[in-house]
Parts: structure tokens; C-alpha cells; sequence
């Protein structure tokens, strides 16, 4: 699924393209891949390896040894120079050799699937991480053009309201300070207009990192605001039972102090001895040119079969050390592993009376909304029939433009906080 074949996404489809699209997604992913090459890479260490060389000398100038004269006949306490080899020299060797017993790659092996583990557990993290991100942000969208298409239909009904007020002055049946307390209402609302519509691409464009998606592309949202909120107030999220053991905190917890483990053995099995075996042959050649390439050259052949025993015998305590250093190690992140535990008790808690807050909240909100929408509507009608003046009209108005911010926000809490108790569930 590439980001620029798709422009039209409900929320569970955004959630969708982000898990497969999203920067933090494909870097999880290669973080897996490369976790699984780690493991092949240890696991080969114990595998044969061969290696070959080949080594070529020209002696631009020979050296010299002395040799006693004597030998040669010469007289007692005399030196002759004598030359040894020959001017070009050529070998060429391969040499197999296997791992027989080596305790820290024993637990190499052991380490690496704990860190293909915890590559897992953070791709699994960072997928729960972009859903919540996704909400948010589609949410975020959402809540940014409701509120666009409310100021809308406000500025319009001041408009006509202003329009119908200037000529019931013109007929001497209004004072000119009811138009001016519509003008600055107007005015107010213009501003507030522009400022969420400067937000709005703003908000869409943060959508669009979260997903994947190149900026400059389109994209287009099909879900309504209060259709969410309608999805999100569902209670059956509050009988679900928390589970600490299934939370991804609590796994990435139990790897680490897996991974503190493996360092502890690895630091005691430095202490045992390593085996390994080889065989070697090899091939070499000499002469006063260089000639190795011609049929007639003479090559001489060599091969050696060896077992290497290693035996650490003595460290300067060093290697005791470093076993006290891993286990306090380990010791730390057992005790990260019990403080986890508390956090996620303590933010399953908090996440479940926030979402009991926002859906009450909500659930107030949408009541006062009507309220106020019914007060505004009578205050407009007094105002018409000349029964009440601008000033209990304007306060009618403004009480009504924040009851329905209160109620856009509620939504959005509502949506945002029951994502945040999915979280914390570890859904």
C-alpha cells in the first residue's frame, strides 16, 4: 500500500495506512530485520569458517647473514656474507576452522533472540503508539472543521440578523447601538473564522505525517465528528479486566530483565575455557624471477591440522567485576520490572476516570448545548419584537458560541481519552 494511491480514509482506515505507512512503522520493521540478521550473524560464529591468503615478496634487496668462515674453509674469527632465498617468493594457504565449544557464544545465541524479542515488542509498541496518534489527530481534523462550518452558520445569522436590525433603525424602531453590538459580534466571529481555518491545515498536515503521506498530497476524511463520538461512548470498555501481564510495557519490562540475565551468564562464561579446531594447506613457490604463472614452476605443498585450547587462568579480579557489575544490573531492572507494574495499575486507573470524566462531561455538554441553543433562539426572537435589547442578546449569543466549543472539545476528549484507556488496557 504506497501513500500516494490512497486519498479517502474513515478513521479505521487511517489507522490502517499508519500501521504500514507511517516513518515510526517502517523504521520498527527494519529494526526486525535487522534484529534477524544479528541472529544469523551470531549463529554463524559457530558455524566452519574458511579464509585463504596469498602472499607475495620481492626482496628488492636480499638481506644478508653472516656465517663463520671457518665453515667454509676460511680462517678462525672471520665472517662470510652470505644471501638466503631466493629474490621472489609466492604462497598461497586456506584454512578451515570451527568453533568447538565457546560458553560466551553459547549465550550470544541466547542473547541475540532476546533482542530479536525486544525488536518485536517495540514494533508492537510503536504500533499502539500510532493508532492513539491517529485518533487523535484525525480527531483533531475533525474538530477544527465542525467548528468551521459553526462559525459559519453563526456569522451567517448575525449577518442577516445586522442586515434586519439597519432597517428596523431606518424606521426609527431600533437604537443604532443594537447594529454596533452586532458589528463587534460579527467582527469577533470573522477573526475567530480565520484563526481555525489557518488551524485546520495545520492539523490536516500533522495527519498526514502521522500516516505517511507526502504533504503536499490530498487527502480526504469521511467520518463525522459526533458519529465518533457516538462510537467512542461505548461502555463495555469499562467491564473489561486489566491485565498487567498483557500490556506491552510489561513485556518490554520481562525482556529487559531476560537481556540482564543473558549479560550475567555472559560475564561468568568469559571464566570457561574455548575449543576450536583447524586445518590448514598451503601451497609456495620461489625463484630468482617471476615466473609462478609458467607451466614449469615448482610448487610445494604444506598442511597442518591444530586444536586450540584457551584457559583463562587469572584477571586481576577483573572478570569478577564485571559478573557484580551485570547482576546489579539485573537487580535494577527486576526492580523495573515491579515499578512497571505500579505505573501501568496507576495508568489504567487514571485513563478509566478519564474517560468516565470526558463521557460525562460530554454527555453534560450536549444538554447545555441545547439549553443554550434554545435560549439564543428565544433572546433572538424578543430582540425582533423589540421586547429585549443587543445586551441580552449578545450575552445569549456568546454564551451559546461557548457551549458549542465546550461540545466540539468534549467530543474530542471523549474520542481522545477512550484511545488512551485502549492504551492503557493494551489494546
Amino acid at each position: 500500500l504506497q501513500a500516494q494511491e490512497k486519498n479517502t480514509f474513515t478513521l479505521e482506515e487511517a489507522i490502517t495506512f499508519a500501521r504500514e505507512n507511517s516513518y515510526a512503522m517502517l523504521d520498527a520493521h527494519d529494526d526486525i530485520e535487522a534484529a534477524k540478521k544479528k541472529v544469523w550473524e551470531t549463529t554463524t560464529m559457530g558455524l566452519p569458517q574458511v579464509n585463504g591468503t596469498v602472499d607475495y615478496q620481492n626482496f628488492l634487496k636480499q638481506p644478508v647473514s653472516l656465517i663463520p668462515a671457518e665453515f667454509f674453509g676460511g680462517q678462525p674469527g672471520e665472517f662470510a656474507e652470505i644471501s638466503f632465498g631466493t629474490k621472489h617468493n609466492m604462497s598461497a594457504s586456506a584454512t578451515l576452522s570451527q568453533l568447538i565449544f565457546d560458553g560466551s557464544y553459547l549465550v550470544g545465541l541466547q542473547s541475540a533472540q532476546v533482542y530479536l524479542k525486544i525488536s518485536e515488542s517495540i514494533k508492537e509498541k510503536t504500533d499502539i503508539s500510532i493508532k492513539q496518534g491517529v485518533i487523535n489527530a484525525y480527531a483533531g481534523v475533525l474538530m477544527t472543521r465542525e467548528g468551521i462550518d459553526i462559525l459559519k452558520k453563526n456569522k451567517q445569522n448575525i449577518e442577516k440578523l445586522l442586515f434586519e436590525t439597519r432597517e428596523i433603525i431606518k424606521s426609527g424602531f431600533a437604537e443604532e447601538q443594537d447594529a454596533e453590538q452586532l458589528a463587534l459580534t460579527l467582527s469577533s466571529l470573522d477573526n475567530q473564522l480565520q484563526n481555525l481555518q489557518r488551524l485546520e491545515q495545520y492539523n490536516l498536515n500533522m495527519l498526514k505525517y502521522v500516516l505517511g503521506i507526502p504533504i503536499e498530497n490530498n487527502i480526504q476524511l469521511t467520518d463525522k465528528m459526533e458519529a465518533l463520538a457516538v462510537l467512542n461512548s461505548d461502555l463495555n470498555i469499562l467491564g473489561q479486566k486489566f491485565d498487567y501481564t498483557t500490556h506491552i510495557d510489561y513485556k518490554i519490562s520481562e525482556n529487559s530483565v531476560q537481556a540482564n540475565k543473558l549479560l550475567t551468564k555472559l560475564e561468568q562464561s568469559k571464566a570457561l575455557p574455548s575449543i576450536g579446531a583447524f586445518i590448514n594447506y598451503g601451497v609456495s613457490a620461489y625463484g630468482e624471477k617471476f615466473k609462478f604463472f609458467s607451466n614449469d614452476q615448482k610448487w610445494f605443498g604444506s598442511s597442518v591440522f591444530g586444536v586450540q585450547i584457551s584457559v583463562p587462568i587469572f584477571s586481576s579480579l577483573q572478570r569478577t567485576s564485571r559478573v557484580q557489575q551485570a547482576k546489579i544490573n539485573l537487580d535494577k531492572s527486576e526492580r523495573g520490572k515491579m515499578e512497571t507494574v505500579e505505573k501501568l495499575n496507576l495508568s489504567y486507573q487514571l485513563a478509566k476516570t478519564n474517560f468516565e470524566n470526558a463521557l460525562n462531561t460530554f454527555n453534560t455538554a450536549k444538554e447545555s448545548l441545547k439549553l443554550a441553543e434554545s435560549i439564543e433562539r428565544k433572546e433572538n426572537i424578543k430582540f425582533k419584537e423589540g421586547i429585549s435589547g443587543s445586551f441580552e442578546l449578545n450575552n445569549a449569543q456568546i454564551q451559546l458560541y461557548g457551549k458549542q466549543q465546550e461540545f466540539l472539545q468534549s467530543i474530542f476528549d471523549l474520542i481522545s481519552k477512550k484511545a488512551a484507556l485502549e492504551n492503557a488496557l493494551g489494546r
